[in-house]
């Protein structure tokens, strides 16, 4: 008896319950096997940075083994006004939207409302007969470009996978590239859907469908065919299927006016340059339409419990999002060998890396200059957000931060807290 409540003592001072603000049960990083004296190196590098001026601020947190190791705020969440970060910041997440409009995708997979197969044209009927470029080279103002026809049509999965051909038209100088909009926030910003739709329809695809992993406005024409299938618009249907069950009460479209205090800010200067910077958006104003490629908004821990949910195959606290091994279907490469495979252009640290539904998979534990496992997987956001899951650690990590104007700080810092967190773990 004594035994038994000496180990219920011991267990109550690793492991404490879930307070109002902690995303999962906290417990001392020893416990899960990591060393709070290592993880000491995230708080010197970050506090020192914010004080050189480099970065406005940041939230990070990890999660070890379905355990909150690591869950703290920096600087300023508004430097200009002297307002310090807090954990509950909400960021705009860009690109990380992605993954959580992935997952919408394959709930409705799941649900039997939406097949993988299926041609995009099915759900968005204008985009059936987009030719294809011959070649994306500059041509002669006023060319045309030469097109062919699709050898088989766009599918859902392409979407998902970024195979569909589309472009991001800022991630090129081709006259292709400058036919398409620049970026999903432009798409959100300036665009309805309905002329986002007439736009890429008037536009040759850069690819076959199928042939060419290229990143692009795919997840932005996905979040449309989800709106069609589920009947609802994209922010209403994951809040009622993916936000609100899993506990994610600050991620959606638009920051609501009550909680504007807490949206983060970056620093007015770029601190490379010296140049003025801003967010691209303002996302305590709503866009033209839910864009799924960019426009969303989180916190640290709504992301967290977001990324332990995969982690967990689909699960959390109860609550079954997804089949498990949907999970392991979305977190598998689906490249293969026959696709050419790009990721390196976006992430050119990550080689070795392929692409599944929504996220770049690991396929061996070395050749890329980052540490982490066969079948890790991640995704990043161009306003200096970041995050992975290692199901081999069994390891959820996420940073939040923004610094839209400097690419040389954000892919800096991916690296520096990759290196931070693996070298903190002991066992």
């Amino acid at each position: 008896m004594r035994h038994l409540m000496f180990a219920t003592a011991v267990l109550a001072a690793v492991v404490s319950p879930v307070m109002a603000s902690d995303p999962l049960p906290r417990a001392d990083p020893e416990s899960v096997g990591m060393s709070s004296a290592r993880l000491q190196r995230i708080d010197d590098r970050l506090k020192a940075d914010v004080e050189t001026g480099l970065i406005p601020g940041a939230v990070v947190a990890i999660a070890r083994r379905g355990k909150l190791v690591y869950f703290k705020p920096f600087g300023y969440r508004d430097k200009a006004a002297g307002s310090p970060m807090t954990s509950d910041a909400i960021f705009s997440i860009a690109s990380m939207t992605k993954p959580l409009v992935s997952v919408g995708t394959m709930m409705l997979f799941e649900e039997g409302t939406l097949a993988l197969g299926d041609p995009v044209a099915k759900h968005i009927p204008q985009l059936g007969k987009m030719p294809v470029a011959k070649a994306r080279g500059n041509v002669a103002v006023g060319a045309q470009l030469e097109t062919v026809a699709q050898q088989r049509p766009m599918t859902v999965q392409d979407l998902l996978r970024h195979t569909s051909g589309l472009l991001y038209g800022g991630r090129g100088s081709t006259s292709l590239h400058k036919l398409y909009p620049a970026s999903s926030t432009a798409v959100g910003l300036g665009m309805t859907q309905a002329e986002f739709i007439d736009k890429l329809a008037a536009l040759p695809l850069a690819y076959q469908p199928g042939t060419v992993w290229d990143y692009s406005l795919a997840t932005d024409v996905l979040g449309i065919v989800v709106e069609n299938v589920a009947g609802a618009s994209l922010g209403s249907m994951l809040r009622s299927k993916l936000f609100v069950p899993l506990g994610m009460p600050d991620t959606g479209f638009v920051v609501p006016q009550e909680k504007a205090s807490r949206y983060a800010k970056p620093l007015p200067l770029n601190p490379i340059t010296g140049s003025p910077q801003s967010m691209p958006m303002d996302a305590t104003k709503p866009t033209k339409f839910e864009c799924g490629g960019a426009c969303g908004v989180s916190t640290a821990g709504d992301y967290l419990r977001f990324g332990q949910m995969l982690l967990n195959e689909g699960s959390l606290d109860g609550v079954r999002i997804l089949g498990s091994r949907t999970v392991r279907y979305m977190t598998t490469d689906h490249l293969g060998g026959e696709i050419e495979n790009n990721v390196q252009s976006i992430e050119p640290q990550r080689a070795g890396y392929g692409f599944g539904l929504g996220f770049a998979v690991r396929n061996q534990p070395g050749v890329a200059a980052t540490v982490g496992s066969a079948g890790d997987y991640f995704w990043n956001g161009a306003f200096g957000t970041a995050f992975w899951v290692d199901p081999e650690e069994q390891l959820v990590v996420v940073l939040m931060m923004q610094a839209p104007g400097s690419l040389e700080i954000r892919q800096q810092y991916r690296l520096l807290l990759n290196a931070f967190v693996y070298q903190a773990i002991e066992q």
